[in-house]
Protein backbone atom coordinates (compact mmCIF):
# COMPACT_ATOMS: atom_id res chain seq x y z
CA UNK A 1 0.00 0.00 0.00
CA UNK A 2 1.28 3.24 -0.33
CA UNK A 3 2.19 5.71 2.57
CA UNK A 4 2.67 9.56 3.05
CA UNK A 5 0.85 12.21 3.95
CA UNK A 6 -1.71 12.33 1.59
CA UNK A 7 -2.22 8.38 1.12
CA UNK A 8 -3.16 8.43 5.14
CA UNK A 9 -5.35 11.28 4.84
CA UNK A 10 -7.13 9.20 1.61
CA UNK A 11 -7.23 5.91 3.75
CA UNK A 12 -8.74 7.86 6.61
CA UNK A 13 -11.44 9.67 4.72
CA UNK A 14 -12.55 6.58 3.47
CA UNK A 15 -12.91 4.19 5.94
CA UNK A 16 -13.04 6.57 8.94
CA UNK A 17 -16.21 9.28 9.23
CA UNK A 18 -13.53 12.06 9.88
CA UNK A 19 -9.38 12.33 10.05
CA UNK A 20 -8.65 13.01 13.91
CA UNK A 21 -4.74 14.17 14.51
CA UNK A 22 -3.96 11.70 16.85
CA UNK A 23 -5.71 9.21 14.16
CA UNK A 24 -3.41 10.37 11.41
CA UNK A 25 -0.15 10.47 13.86
CA UNK A 26 -1.31 7.06 14.83
CA UNK A 27 -2.06 5.49 11.29
CA UNK A 28 1.05 7.22 9.65
CA UNK A 29 3.46 5.76 12.77
CA UNK A 30 1.89 2.35 12.30
CA UNK A 31 1.42 2.13 8.46
CA UNK A 32 -1.46 2.02 6.87
CA UNK A 33 -0.90 -1.83 5.98
CA UNK A 34 -0.97 -2.87 9.57
CA UNK A 35 -3.70 -0.47 10.04
CA UNK A 36 -6.52 -1.79 8.00
CA UNK A 37 -5.47 -5.39 9.92
CA UNK A 38 -6.52 -4.55 13.05
CA UNK A 39 -9.89 -2.48 11.61
CA UNK A 40 -10.72 -5.43 9.43
CA UNK A 41 -10.34 -7.67 13.36
CA UNK A 42 -12.52 -4.87 15.05
CA UNK A 43 -12.50 -7.63 18.68
CA UNK A 44 -9.30 -6.98 18.95
CA UNK A 45 -9.69 -3.11 19.60
CA UNK A 46 -10.13 -1.62 22.78
CA UNK A 47 -13.39 0.58 22.56
CA UNK A 48 -14.12 1.57 26.11
CA UNK A 49 -14.31 5.05 25.66
CA UNK A 50 -17.03 4.53 23.28
CA UNK A 51 -19.06 2.11 25.39
CA UNK A 52 -18.88 4.37 28.45
CA UNK A 53 -20.73 7.34 26.58
CA UNK A 54 -23.10 5.11 24.86
CA UNK A 55 -26.87 5.44 26.80
CA UNK A 56 -28.67 2.37 28.14
CA UNK A 57 -31.71 1.39 26.35
CA UNK A 58 -34.97 1.94 27.51
CA UNK A 59 -36.50 -0.62 29.76
CA UNK A 60 -39.71 -1.98 28.03
CA UNK A 61 -42.92 -2.60 30.51
CA UNK A 62 -43.35 -6.43 31.02
CA UNK A 63 -46.41 -6.09 28.02
CA UNK A 64 -48.11 -3.16 26.01
CA UNK A 65 -51.76 -2.67 26.65
CA UNK A 66 -52.34 -1.13 23.11
CA UNK A 67 -50.50 -1.07 19.70
CA UNK A 68 -50.13 2.26 19.99
CA UNK A 69 -48.16 2.32 23.70
CA UNK A 70 -45.60 -0.35 21.72
CA UNK A 71 -45.33 2.32 19.18
CA UNK A 72 -44.70 5.46 21.85
CA UNK A 73 -41.76 2.89 23.03
CA UNK A 74 -40.42 2.10 19.72
CA UNK A 75 -39.68 6.05 19.02
CA UNK A 76 -38.01 5.81 22.27
CA UNK A 77 -35.88 3.53 21.48
CA UNK A 78 -35.12 4.61 18.13
CA UNK A 79 -34.42 8.44 19.98
CA UNK A 80 -31.99 6.08 22.46
CA UNK A 81 -30.33 4.26 19.00
CA UNK A 82 -29.80 7.69 16.96
CA UNK A 83 -27.84 8.81 19.92
CA UNK A 84 -25.84 5.63 20.14
CA UNK A 85 -24.78 5.70 15.99
CA UNK A 86 -24.11 9.44 16.02
CA UNK A 87 -21.51 8.90 19.33
CA UNK A 88 -20.23 5.68 17.35
CA UNK A 89 -19.44 7.61 14.68
CA UNK A 90 -17.44 10.27 16.21
CA UNK A 91 -16.59 7.89 19.25
CA UNK A 92 -15.92 4.91 18.34
CA UNK A 93 -12.20 3.40 17.33
CA UNK A 94 -13.59 0.50 14.91
CA UNK A 95 -14.38 2.75 12.35
CA UNK A 96 -14.45 0.41 9.59
CA UNK A 97 -16.72 -1.60 11.67
CA UNK A 98 -18.77 1.69 11.98
CA UNK A 99 -18.78 2.67 8.32
CA UNK A 100 -19.69 -1.11 7.70
CA UNK A 101 -22.30 -1.25 9.80
CA UNK A 102 -23.80 2.07 8.08
CA UNK A 103 -23.04 0.44 4.45
CA UNK A 104 -24.91 -2.94 5.22
CA UNK A 105 -28.02 -1.17 7.84
CA UNK A 106 -28.15 1.28 4.72
CA UNK A 107 -28.20 -2.05 2.39
CA UNK A 108 -30.98 -3.83 4.16
CA UNK A 109 -32.91 -0.86 4.93
CA UNK A 110 -35.69 -0.68 7.32
CA UNK A 111 -37.87 2.20 8.14
CA UNK A 112 -38.19 2.63 12.01
CA UNK A 113 -41.36 4.06 11.47
CA UNK A 114 -43.97 1.49 10.31
CA UNK A 115 -45.44 -0.77 13.16
CA UNK A 116 -43.32 -2.11 15.58
CA UNK A 117 -40.01 -2.15 14.00
CA UNK A 118 -39.37 0.84 16.23
CA UNK A 119 -39.00 -1.33 18.78
CA UNK A 120 -36.95 -3.96 16.85
CA UNK A 121 -34.34 -1.93 15.73
CA UNK A 122 -31.73 -2.63 18.50
CA UNK A 123 -31.65 -6.30 17.96
CA UNK A 124 -31.97 -5.60 14.05
CA UNK A 125 -28.64 -3.54 14.17
CA UNK A 126 -26.91 -5.18 16.98
CA UNK A 127 -27.47 -8.73 16.46
CA UNK A 128 -28.22 -8.91 12.60
CA UNK A 129 -26.22 -6.50 10.72
CA UNK A 130 -23.03 -5.49 13.09
CA UNK A 131 -21.95 -9.33 13.79
CA UNK A 132 -21.91 -10.30 9.94
CA UNK A 133 -20.37 -6.91 8.55
CA UNK A 134 -17.39 -8.59 8.21
CA UNK A 135 -18.43 -12.68 8.07
CA UNK A 136 -19.77 -14.08 5.09
CA UNK A 137 -22.91 -12.59 3.11
CA UNK A 138 -25.00 -15.28 3.40
CA UNK A 139 -24.94 -15.53 6.94
CA UNK A 140 -25.79 -11.67 6.96
CA UNK A 141 -28.61 -12.46 4.66
CA UNK A 142 -30.43 -15.00 6.55
CA UNK A 143 -29.71 -12.80 9.38
CA UNK A 144 -31.76 -10.34 7.58
CA UNK A 145 -34.42 -12.88 6.33
CA UNK A 146 -35.58 -14.05 9.75
CA UNK A 147 -34.98 -10.59 11.79
CA UNK A 148 -38.43 -9.80 12.64
CA UNK A 149 -37.99 -5.98 12.00
CA UNK A 150 -37.42 -7.15 8.05
CA UNK A 151 -40.23 -9.35 8.15
CA UNK A 152 -42.19 -6.58 9.19
CA UNK A 153 -40.78 -4.04 7.21
CA UNK A 154 -41.41 -5.77 4.29
CA UNK A 155 -44.34 -7.60 4.99
CA UNK A 156 -43.33 -11.30 4.70
CA UNK A 157 -45.04 -11.76 8.08
CA UNK A 158 -48.10 -11.35 5.90
CA UNK A 159 -47.14 -13.96 3.34
CA UNK A 160 -49.57 -16.77 3.10
CA UNK A 161 -50.10 -19.49 0.60
CA UNK A 162 -53.65 -18.60 -0.92
CA UNK A 163 -56.56 -19.70 1.35
CA UNK A 164 -54.53 -20.05 4.60
CA UNK A 165 -55.73 -18.09 6.61
CA UNK A 166 -58.45 -15.59 7.15
CA UNK A 167 -58.30 -13.35 9.57
CA UNK A 168 -61.22 -12.13 12.25
CA UNK A 169 -63.22 -10.69 9.64
CA UNK A 170 -63.13 -13.74 7.26
CA UNK A 171 -60.49 -11.97 4.42
CA UNK A 172 -58.62 -14.46 3.41
CA UNK A 173 -54.97 -13.38 3.03
CA UNK A 174 -52.84 -14.58 0.30
CA UNK A 175 -48.86 -14.21 -1.23
CA UNK A 176 -47.19 -10.59 -0.50
CA UNK A 177 -44.47 -10.16 -3.02
CA UNK A 178 -42.88 -7.30 -0.93
CA UNK A 179 -40.16 -9.16 0.41
CA UNK A 180 -39.39 -11.60 -2.51
CA UNK A 181 -38.73 -8.63 -4.88
CA UNK A 182 -36.75 -6.72 -2.77
CA UNK A 183 -34.94 -9.74 -2.15
CA UNK A 184 -33.80 -10.29 -5.74
CA UNK A 185 -33.78 -6.24 -6.54
CA UNK A 186 -32.04 -5.00 -4.18
CA UNK A 187 -30.76 -7.47 -1.19
CA UNK A 188 -28.76 -9.77 -4.00
CA UNK A 189 -28.61 -9.77 -8.12
CA UNK A 190 -29.62 -6.34 -8.76
CA UNK A 191 -32.62 -4.69 -10.65
CA UNK A 192 -30.79 -5.99 -13.97
CA UNK A 193 -29.84 -9.24 -12.47
CA UNK A 194 -31.91 -11.66 -15.02
CA UNK A 195 -34.37 -12.43 -12.65
CA UNK A 196 -38.17 -12.69 -13.87
CA UNK A 197 -41.58 -11.86 -12.88
CA UNK A 198 -41.90 -15.70 -12.12
CA UNK A 199 -39.14 -16.10 -10.22
CA UNK A 200 -39.98 -13.16 -8.04
CA UNK A 201 -43.64 -15.10 -7.14
CA UNK A 202 -42.07 -18.41 -6.62
CA UNK A 203 -39.25 -16.59 -3.82
CA UNK A 204 -42.90 -15.71 -2.34
CA UNK A 205 -44.36 -18.84 -2.15
CA UNK A 206 -41.10 -20.57 -1.03
CA UNK A 207 -41.57 -17.61 2.03
CA UNK A 208 -44.62 -18.25 3.04
CA UNK A 209 -44.77 -18.84 6.50
CA UNK A 210 -41.94 -16.96 7.32
CA UNK A 211 -43.50 -15.00 9.84
CA UNK A 212 -43.08 -13.27 14.11
CA UNK A 213 -44.54 -14.92 16.63
CA UNK A 214 -46.79 -12.32 18.38
CA UNK A 215 -46.02 -13.01 21.84
CA UNK A 216 -42.43 -13.16 21.43
CA UNK A 217 -41.71 -10.72 18.50
CA UNK A 218 -38.99 -13.56 17.59
CA UNK A 219 -38.99 -15.13 14.33
CA UNK A 220 -41.71 -17.61 13.99
CA UNK A 221 -42.34 -20.39 10.80
CA UNK A 222 -45.62 -21.84 10.62
CA UNK A 223 -46.11 -24.34 8.54
CA UNK A 224 -49.78 -24.66 7.82
CA UNK A 225 -49.15 -20.95 6.09
CA UNK A 226 -46.83 -22.07 4.27
CA UNK A 227 -47.40 -23.08 0.64
CA UNK A 228 -45.96 -26.92 -0.39
CA UNK A 229 -46.74 -26.67 -4.26
CA UNK A 230 -43.65 -27.50 -6.85
CA UNK A 231 -41.23 -24.21 -7.09
CA UNK A 232 -38.79 -23.74 -9.96
CA UNK A 233 -37.14 -20.43 -9.04
CA UNK A 234 -33.96 -19.45 -11.60
CA UNK A 235 -34.61 -22.63 -13.16
CA UNK A 236 -33.65 -23.79 -10.29
CA UNK A 237 -36.46 -26.31 -8.58
CA UNK A 238 -36.77 -26.25 -4.87
CA UNK A 239 -36.50 -29.32 -2.36
CA UNK A 240 -37.87 -30.59 0.82
CA UNK A 241 -40.56 -28.47 1.29
CA UNK A 242 -41.37 -26.18 4.53
CA UNK A 243 -38.62 -23.66 5.56
CA UNK A 244 -36.03 -25.40 3.67
CA UNK A 245 -37.33 -23.90 0.31
CA UNK A 246 -36.59 -20.66 1.61
CA UNK A 247 -33.36 -21.32 2.86
CA UNK A 248 -32.57 -22.70 -0.63
CA UNK A 249 -33.49 -19.68 -2.33
CA UNK A 250 -30.78 -18.07 -0.27
CA UNK A 251 -27.89 -20.30 -0.11
CA UNK A 252 -28.94 -19.99 -4.35
CA UNK A 253 -28.93 -15.90 -4.52
CA UNK A 254 -26.10 -15.10 -2.03
CA UNK A 255 -23.66 -16.64 -4.05
CA UNK A 256 -25.08 -16.15 -7.49
CA UNK A 257 -22.87 -14.05 -10.15
CA UNK A 258 -25.10 -11.18 -10.21
CA UNK A 259 -25.17 -10.67 -6.38
CA UNK A 260 -21.57 -10.83 -6.63
CA UNK A 261 -21.75 -7.86 -9.61
CA UNK A 262 -24.19 -5.91 -7.51
CA UNK A 263 -22.89 -6.40 -4.15
CA UNK A 264 -19.20 -5.43 -5.29
CA UNK A 265 -20.67 -2.43 -7.13
CA UNK A 266 -22.23 -1.29 -4.62
CA UNK A 267 -19.32 -1.33 -2.28
CA UNK A 268 -17.16 0.36 -4.97
CA UNK A 269 -19.16 2.98 -5.35
CA UNK A 270 -19.27 3.87 -1.56
CA UNK A 271 -15.38 3.37 -1.49
CA UNK A 272 -14.47 4.97 -4.80
CA UNK A 273 -16.06 6.74 -6.72
CA UNK A 274 -20.18 7.38 -7.43
CA UNK A 275 -18.98 5.53 -10.83
CA UNK A 276 -16.32 3.07 -10.16
CA UNK A 277 -14.29 1.22 -12.92
CA UNK A 278 -15.83 -1.68 -14.45
CA UNK A 279 -12.09 -3.49 -14.03
CA UNK A 280 -12.64 -3.37 -10.42
CA UNK A 281 -16.51 -4.34 -9.93
CA UNK A 282 -15.34 -7.57 -12.02
CA UNK A 283 -12.33 -8.17 -9.52
CA UNK A 284 -14.34 -7.62 -6.28
CA UNK A 285 -17.32 -9.89 -7.97
CA UNK A 286 -15.05 -12.54 -8.54
CA UNK A 287 -13.36 -12.29 -5.01
CA UNK A 288 -16.52 -12.45 -3.64
CA UNK A 289 -17.44 -15.45 -5.69
CA UNK A 290 -14.01 -16.75 -4.98
CA UNK A 291 -14.02 -16.94 -1.19
CA UNK A 292 -17.49 -17.89 -1.21
CA UNK A 293 -19.13 -14.48 0.21
CA UNK A 294 -16.48 -13.54 2.76
CA UNK A 295 -17.24 -10.13 2.67
CA UNK A 296 -13.56 -9.21 4.97
CA UNK A 297 -11.60 -10.68 1.69
CA UNK A 298 -13.71 -8.15 0.06
CA UNK A 299 -12.50 -5.21 1.50
CA UNK A 300 -9.90 -6.19 1.97
CA UNK A 301 -9.32 -6.85 -1.84
CA UNK A 302 -10.77 -3.59 -2.73
CA UNK A 303 -8.81 -1.11 -0.73
CA UNK A 304 -5.54 -3.21 -1.93
CA UNK A 305 -6.62 -2.36 -5.29
CA UNK A 306 -5.06 0.21 -7.09
CA UNK A 307 -8.04 2.17 -7.74
CA UNK A 308 -8.81 2.87 -4.39
CA UNK A 309 -5.08 4.49 -3.81
CA UNK A 310 -5.23 6.40 -7.45
CA UNK A 311 -4.93 10.51 -6.44
CA UNK A 312 -7.16 10.88 -9.31
CA UNK A 313 -10.23 9.91 -7.03
CA UNK A 314 -9.57 12.13 -4.08
CA UNK A 315 -11.76 14.70 -2.30
CA UNK A 316 -14.66 12.68 -5.00
CA UNK A 317 -17.43 11.35 -2.99
CA UNK A 318 -19.12 13.91 -1.68
CA UNK A 319 -19.74 13.37 1.61
CA UNK A 320 -23.30 12.58 3.26
CA UNK A 321 -25.48 14.50 5.78
CA UNK A 322 -24.36 11.59 8.47
CA UNK A 323 -20.12 11.58 6.96
CA UNK A 324 -20.82 15.52 7.15
CA UNK A 325 -22.04 15.90 10.40
CA UNK A 326 -19.99 13.11 12.07
CA UNK A 327 -16.44 14.31 10.00
CA UNK A 328 -17.06 17.88 11.81
CA UNK A 329 -17.65 17.00 15.10
CA UNK A 330 -14.15 14.21 14.62
CA UNK A 331 -12.58 16.81 12.96
CA UNK A 332 -12.49 19.95 15.57
CA UNK A 333 -12.39 17.44 18.24
CA UNK A 334 -16.12 18.74 19.93
CA UNK A 335 -18.21 16.65 21.96
CA UNK A 336 -21.35 15.73 20.22
CA UNK A 337 -23.50 16.45 23.47
CA UNK A 338 -27.03 17.17 21.70
CA UNK A 339 -27.85 14.61 19.76
CA UNK A 340 -31.11 15.81 19.23
CA UNK A 341 -30.04 18.87 17.75
CA UNK A 342 -27.81 16.56 15.22
CA UNK A 343 -30.58 14.43 14.58
CA UNK A 344 -32.91 17.92 13.43
CA UNK A 345 -29.69 18.85 11.15
CA UNK A 346 -29.69 15.57 9.58
CA UNK A 347 -33.79 15.69 8.95
CA UNK A 348 -33.17 19.26 7.57
CA UNK A 349 -30.63 17.94 5.17
CA UNK A 350 -32.39 15.07 3.78
CA UNK A 351 -30.89 12.06 6.40
CA UNK A 352 -33.24 11.39 9.19
CA UNK A 353 -31.91 8.09 11.01
CA UNK A 354 -33.33 5.43 10.53
CA UNK A 355 -35.93 7.36 9.16
CA UNK A 356 -35.15 6.46 5.48
CA UNK A 357 -39.04 5.02 4.34
CA UNK A 358 -37.78 3.48 0.77
CA UNK A 359 -36.24 -0.10 1.01
CA UNK A 360 -33.47 1.61 -1.56
CA UNK A 361 -31.91 3.03 1.46
CA UNK A 362 -30.22 6.96 1.39
CA UNK A 363 -28.58 7.26 -1.47
CA UNK A 364 -24.80 7.84 -1.65
CA UNK A 365 -24.23 9.33 -4.85
CA UNK A 366 -23.23 13.59 -5.09
CA UNK A 367 -26.13 14.25 -7.09
CA UNK A 368 -28.58 12.99 -4.78
CA UNK A 369 -27.34 15.68 -2.01
CA UNK A 370 -26.18 18.51 -4.07
CA UNK A 371 -29.10 20.75 -4.30
CA UNK A 372 -28.74 24.35 -3.66
CA UNK A 373 -31.17 24.34 -0.51
CA UNK A 374 -28.89 21.97 1.17
CA UNK A 375 -25.74 23.61 0.18
CA UNK A 376 -26.75 26.51 2.49
CA UNK A 377 -27.72 24.20 5.33
CA UNK A 378 -24.38 22.92 5.60
CA UNK A 379 -21.98 25.77 4.82
CA UNK A 380 -23.92 27.48 7.73
CA UNK A 381 -23.29 24.05 9.63
CA UNK A 382 -19.43 24.42 8.70
CA UNK A 383 -19.49 27.99 10.46
CA UNK A 384 -21.03 26.96 13.27
CA UNK A 385 -17.79 24.54 13.96
CA UNK A 386 -15.22 27.66 13.21
CA UNK A 387 -14.08 28.24 16.97
CA UNK A 388 -13.54 24.74 17.59
CA UNK A 389 -10.15 22.33 17.48
CA UNK A 390 -9.39 23.32 13.54
CA UNK A 391 -9.81 26.71 12.21
CA UNK A 392 -12.72 27.88 9.74
CA UNK A 393 -9.98 28.12 6.96
CA UNK A 394 -9.74 24.36 7.30
CA UNK A 395 -13.16 23.12 7.32
CA UNK A 396 -14.60 26.23 5.73
CA UNK A 397 -13.16 24.66 2.56
CA UNK A 398 -15.58 23.42 -0.12
CA UNK A 399 -13.53 20.40 0.09
CA UNK A 400 -14.41 19.32 3.40
CA UNK A 401 -17.90 18.81 1.64
CA UNK A 402 -15.80 15.50 -0.19
CA UNK A 403 -13.82 13.08 1.14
Amino acid sequence: MLEGTAAVVHMLERLTFGVRTDDFERVADMGTEAWLDQQLDPATIDDAAFEAVVPDDPVPPASFESMEEARRFGREVVNTMTTAKLLGTVTSERQLETVLLDFWFNHFNVFAGKGLVGYLLPDYERLTIRPHVLGRFRTLLGAVAKSPAMLIYLDNWLNVAPGAFADRDGRQRGLNENYARELLELHTMGGDGGYTQDDVIAVARAFTGWTVDRSTYKFQFVDRFHDNGPKLVLGVPLVGGGVEEGEQVLDLLALHPATATHLAFKLARRFISDEPPADLVASLAYRFLETEGDLRAVVQALVSNSAFHDPAIRKRKFKTPLELVAGLHRVTGQAMRNSRHVTGTLRQLGMPTYYCLAPTGFADEAAVWLSPGALVTRMNLVLQFGGYQRSLATIGQPEFQYR
